[in-house]
Protein backbone atom coordinates (compact mmCIF):
# COMPACT_ATOMS: atom_id res chain seq x y z
CA UNK A 1 0.00 0.00 0.00
CA UNK A 2 1.42 3.38 -1.01
CA UNK A 3 0.30 6.89 -0.11
CA UNK A 4 -2.17 8.39 -2.56
CA UNK A 5 -2.82 11.96 -3.67
CA UNK A 6 -5.99 12.66 -1.70
CA UNK A 7 -6.71 15.90 -3.55
CA UNK A 8 -6.67 14.04 -6.85
CA UNK A 9 -8.95 11.31 -5.55
CA UNK A 10 -11.41 13.82 -4.05
CA UNK A 11 -11.60 15.44 -7.48
CA UNK A 12 -12.18 12.07 -9.12
CA UNK A 13 -15.09 11.46 -6.75
CA UNK A 14 -16.53 14.92 -7.40
CA UNK A 15 -16.11 14.48 -11.15
CA UNK A 16 -18.24 11.33 -10.98
CA UNK A 17 -21.08 13.40 -9.52
CA UNK A 18 -22.51 10.41 -7.72
CA UNK A 19 -20.93 7.65 -5.65
CA UNK A 20 -22.60 4.31 -6.29
CA UNK A 21 -23.15 2.53 -2.98
CA UNK A 22 -23.07 -1.24 -3.48
CA UNK A 23 -24.46 -2.98 -0.40
CA UNK A 24 -24.76 -6.74 -0.62
CA UNK A 25 -22.89 -6.89 -3.93
CA UNK A 26 -22.20 -10.32 -5.38
CA UNK A 27 -18.67 -11.32 -6.30
CA UNK A 28 -20.00 -13.02 -9.41
CA UNK A 29 -21.47 -9.85 -10.88
CA UNK A 30 -19.60 -6.96 -9.25
CA UNK A 31 -17.28 -6.39 -12.22
CA UNK A 32 -20.23 -6.28 -14.62
CA UNK A 33 -22.08 -3.87 -12.32
CA UNK A 34 -19.09 -1.54 -12.06
CA UNK A 35 -18.56 -1.69 -15.83
CA UNK A 36 -22.24 -0.83 -16.38
CA UNK A 37 -21.92 2.13 -14.02
CA UNK A 38 -18.73 3.30 -15.72
CA UNK A 39 -20.39 3.18 -19.12
CA UNK A 40 -23.14 5.40 -17.72
CA UNK A 41 -20.61 7.93 -16.42
CA UNK A 42 -20.54 6.93 -12.75
CA UNK A 43 -16.88 6.35 -11.95
CA UNK A 44 -16.91 6.36 -8.14
CA UNK A 45 -18.03 3.14 -6.47
CA UNK A 46 -18.29 2.22 -2.79
CA UNK A 47 -18.59 -1.40 -1.66
CA UNK A 48 -19.88 -1.55 1.90
CA UNK A 49 -17.69 -3.37 4.40
CA UNK A 50 -20.65 -5.33 5.78
CA UNK A 51 -20.98 -7.12 2.44
CA UNK A 52 -19.61 -10.69 2.61
CA UNK A 53 -16.31 -10.79 0.73
CA UNK A 54 -16.18 -6.99 0.48
CA UNK A 55 -12.41 -6.69 0.74
CA UNK A 56 -11.86 -9.22 -2.02
CA UNK A 57 -14.29 -7.40 -4.28
CA UNK A 58 -12.59 -4.06 -3.59
CA UNK A 59 -9.29 -5.61 -4.65
CA UNK A 60 -10.84 -7.14 -7.75
CA UNK A 61 -12.42 -3.88 -8.87
CA UNK A 62 -9.21 -1.97 -8.17
CA UNK A 63 -7.19 -4.42 -10.23
CA UNK A 64 -9.70 -4.54 -13.08
CA UNK A 65 -10.38 -0.85 -13.66
CA UNK A 66 -7.27 1.00 -12.49
CA UNK A 67 -7.71 4.76 -12.83
CA UNK A 68 -10.98 4.38 -14.76
CA UNK A 69 -12.90 3.91 -11.51
CA UNK A 70 -12.18 5.21 -8.01
CA UNK A 71 -13.09 2.41 -5.61
CA UNK A 72 -13.95 2.85 -1.96
CA UNK A 73 -15.14 1.01 1.13
CA UNK A 74 -18.36 2.04 2.85
CA UNK A 75 -19.96 1.41 6.25
CA UNK A 76 -16.51 1.43 7.84
CA UNK A 77 -17.02 1.62 11.60
CA UNK A 78 -13.52 1.31 13.06
CA UNK A 79 -9.83 1.82 12.34
CA UNK A 80 -9.15 -1.90 11.89
CA UNK A 81 -11.73 -2.18 9.11
CA UNK A 82 -10.40 1.00 7.53
CA UNK A 83 -6.89 -0.41 7.40
CA UNK A 84 -8.13 -3.69 5.93
CA UNK A 85 -9.94 -1.73 3.23
CA UNK A 86 -6.85 0.30 2.41
CA UNK A 87 -4.72 -2.83 2.19
CA UNK A 88 -7.31 -4.28 -0.18
CA UNK A 89 -7.00 -1.32 -2.54
CA UNK A 90 -9.69 1.11 -1.36
CA UNK A 91 -8.98 4.67 -2.50
CA UNK A 92 -11.55 6.23 -0.19
CA UNK A 93 -13.34 5.23 2.99
CA UNK A 94 -16.90 6.20 3.94
CA UNK A 95 -18.55 5.84 7.34
CA UNK A 96 -22.11 6.33 8.58
CA UNK A 97 -20.75 7.96 11.74
CA UNK A 98 -17.85 10.16 12.82
CA UNK A 99 -15.14 7.88 14.20
CA UNK A 100 -11.86 9.58 15.00
CA UNK A 101 -9.87 6.37 14.56
CA UNK A 102 -11.12 5.86 11.02
CA UNK A 103 -10.28 9.44 10.03
CA UNK A 104 -6.80 9.27 11.55
CA UNK A 105 -6.05 5.93 9.90
CA UNK A 106 -6.98 7.29 6.49
CA UNK A 107 -4.99 10.47 7.09
CA UNK A 108 -1.99 8.39 8.12
CA UNK A 109 -1.95 6.57 4.79
CA UNK A 110 -3.04 9.45 2.57
CA UNK A 111 -6.44 8.05 1.63
CA UNK A 112 -9.67 10.03 1.23
CA UNK A 113 -12.11 9.70 4.11
CA UNK A 114 -15.76 10.76 4.34
CA UNK A 115 -17.22 10.30 7.84
CA UNK A 116 -20.93 10.46 8.48
CA UNK A 117 -22.26 13.64 10.09
CA UNK A 118 -25.61 15.33 10.49
CA UNK A 119 -25.09 18.61 12.35
CA UNK A 120 -22.83 21.60 11.65
CA UNK A 121 -20.91 20.76 14.83
CA UNK A 122 -20.21 17.22 13.59
CA UNK A 123 -19.32 18.48 10.12
CA UNK A 124 -16.77 20.93 11.48
CA UNK A 125 -15.38 18.39 13.93
CA UNK A 126 -14.88 15.86 11.15
CA UNK A 127 -13.21 18.42 8.93
CA UNK A 128 -10.89 19.54 11.73
CA UNK A 129 -9.91 15.92 12.34
CA UNK A 130 -8.86 15.67 8.72
CA UNK A 131 -11.90 14.46 6.76
CA UNK A 132 -11.70 15.31 3.06
CA UNK A 133 -15.47 15.18 2.59
CA UNK A 134 -18.32 14.82 5.07
CA UNK A 135 -21.20 12.47 4.37
CA UNK A 136 -24.44 14.07 5.51
CA UNK A 137 -26.45 11.04 6.55
CA UNK A 138 -29.28 10.22 6.40
CA UNK A 139 -29.82 12.92 3.80
CA UNK A 140 -33.52 12.22 3.44
CA UNK A 141 -34.17 13.24 7.05
CA UNK A 142 -33.15 16.85 6.60
CA UNK A 143 -33.48 17.16 2.85
CA UNK A 144 -31.71 19.65 0.58
CA UNK A 145 -32.54 22.55 2.90
CA UNK A 146 -30.52 20.88 5.65
CA UNK A 147 -27.47 20.66 3.37
CA UNK A 148 -27.94 24.30 2.40
CA UNK A 149 -28.14 25.20 6.07
CA UNK A 150 -24.81 23.52 6.82
CA UNK A 151 -23.14 24.99 3.75
CA UNK A 152 -24.12 28.53 4.73
CA UNK A 153 -21.66 28.97 7.61
CA UNK A 154 -19.31 26.17 6.46
CA UNK A 155 -18.82 26.65 2.71
CA UNK A 156 -15.28 25.26 2.88
CA UNK A 157 -16.43 21.75 3.78
CA UNK A 158 -17.21 19.42 0.84
CA UNK A 159 -20.51 17.63 1.43
CA UNK A 160 -21.77 14.28 0.11
CA UNK A 161 -25.41 13.70 1.13
CA UNK A 162 -26.31 10.00 1.19
CA UNK A 163 -29.42 8.08 2.16
CA UNK A 164 -32.63 8.48 0.17
CA UNK A 165 -30.98 10.07 -2.87
CA UNK A 166 -32.78 9.35 -6.15
CA UNK A 167 -33.36 10.87 -9.57
CA UNK A 168 -36.14 13.06 -8.22
CA UNK A 169 -34.04 14.86 -5.61
CA UNK A 170 -30.38 14.51 -6.66
CA UNK A 171 -30.42 17.86 -8.46
CA UNK A 172 -31.95 19.57 -5.42
CA UNK A 173 -29.05 18.42 -3.24
CA UNK A 174 -26.47 19.62 -5.77
CA UNK A 175 -28.22 22.99 -6.05
CA UNK A 176 -28.22 23.19 -2.24
CA UNK A 177 -24.43 23.05 -2.27
CA UNK A 178 -23.45 19.38 -2.24
CA UNK A 179 -20.31 18.60 -4.21
CA UNK A 180 -21.38 15.00 -4.90
CA UNK A 181 -24.15 12.65 -3.79
CA UNK A 182 -24.19 9.00 -2.74
CA UNK A 183 -26.89 6.69 -4.11
CA UNK A 184 -27.63 3.02 -3.55
CA UNK A 185 -30.72 1.13 -4.66
CA UNK A 186 -32.04 4.07 -6.69
CA UNK A 187 -28.94 3.78 -8.85
CA UNK A 188 -28.27 0.03 -8.88
CA UNK A 189 -31.46 -2.00 -9.00
CA UNK A 190 -30.96 -5.45 -7.45
CA UNK A 191 -33.60 -7.06 -9.63
CA UNK A 192 -31.95 -5.76 -12.80
CA UNK A 193 -28.60 -7.12 -11.64
CA UNK A 194 -30.07 -10.51 -10.78
CA UNK A 195 -31.67 -10.63 -14.23
CA UNK A 196 -28.40 -9.71 -15.90
CA UNK A 197 -29.95 -6.51 -17.25
CA UNK A 198 -26.79 -4.44 -16.87
CA UNK A 199 -27.93 -2.11 -19.65
CA UNK A 200 -30.61 -0.89 -17.23
CA UNK A 201 -27.92 -0.06 -14.69
CA UNK A 202 -26.03 1.86 -17.36
CA UNK A 203 -29.14 3.79 -18.36
CA UNK A 204 -29.94 4.75 -14.76
CA UNK A 205 -26.32 5.80 -14.21
CA UNK A 206 -26.51 7.95 -17.32
CA UNK A 207 -29.69 9.62 -16.07
CA UNK A 208 -28.04 10.38 -12.73
CA UNK A 209 -25.00 11.82 -14.49
CA UNK A 210 -27.09 14.00 -16.79
CA UNK A 211 -29.25 15.21 -13.89
CA UNK A 212 -26.25 16.20 -11.80
CA UNK A 213 -24.45 17.84 -14.73
CA UNK A 214 -27.55 19.92 -15.46
CA UNK A 215 -27.86 20.96 -11.80
CA UNK A 216 -24.22 22.04 -11.75
CA UNK A 217 -24.77 24.28 -14.76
Amino acid sequence: MTALDTHRDVQRIVDSGVVAVLRGADAGTVIEVVEALREGGVTAVEITADTPGAMGMIGEVSGSFGDEVVIGAGTVLDAETARSALLSGAEFVVSPTLDEGVVRTCNRYGVVTAPGVFTPTEALRGYELGADVVKVFPASTGGPSHVKGIKGPLPQIPIMPTGGIDLDNAADFIEAGAEVVGAGSALVDDEAVEAGAFDEVTETARKFTETIDAARE
